[in-house]
């Protein structure tokens, strides 16, 4: 493997799931993408969130952190995709589900390169498993996108650094030497 190079798509790992509003350009839709390569599974119904699931929801109080890779291990993490033009209508969510915001990156996909906080759903993903530790899968996530490198290049000091955080309220004091 050359240097740099991503690590191949492991043979295990936190169960990926995605809900899909159908806003988004089809071609460039990345949560499409992860279910056409069996990276995701498709929820095609809020009420059928798997209970305990991560919900990566950018509204959340609380960020993603260490202290969720049990959560993530057991019940899985869920993107929801939709367009960043509707993120005011991001639907509210049962209680059984754990609400995760993600900290403060840049995107690396086509539509928004270089823009904080506008990541795509295949982004989202890998940035959360990162954080919780599952760099692996996380890598192996990136490694089917052409910009998945450069994500991991673009935002490797904060992912490295939110990793190595324990709690939510570390994730946000460090996010703000970012901000």
């Amino acid at each position: 493997m050359r240097k740099g190079a991503i690590d191949p798509v492991p043979p295990q790992g936190a169960k990926v799931f995605v809900y899909d509003e159908g806003q988004c350009d089809p071609k460039r839709c990345t949560s499409k993408k992860m279910l056409l390569l069996g990276l995701a599974l498709e929820v095609h119904d809020l009420r059928r969130i798997p209970k305990g699931c991560l919900v990566l929801d950018p509204a959340a109080e609380k960020a993603v952190s260490a202290e969720d890779r049990g959560t993530v291990e057991a019940h899985g993490v869920l993107v929801m995709d939709l367009s960043w033009k509707n993120i005011d209508s991001f639907p509210k969510l049962a209680r059984h589900h754990h609400s995760r915001a993600l900290p403060y990156l840049l995107a690396a996909n086509p539509v928004n390169w270089g823009k904080p906080m506008k990541l795509s759903s295949a982004e989202a993903v890998a940035a959360a498993l990162y954080i919780v530790g599952l760099k692996g899968q996380s890598k192996a996530v990136l490694s089917r996108f052409s910009f998945g490198e450069q994500f991991l290049i673009l935002n490797q000091e904060p992912l490295e650094r939110y990793s190595q955080a324990h709690t939510s309220a570390e994730v946000v004091a460090i996010q703000s030497d970012y901000i």
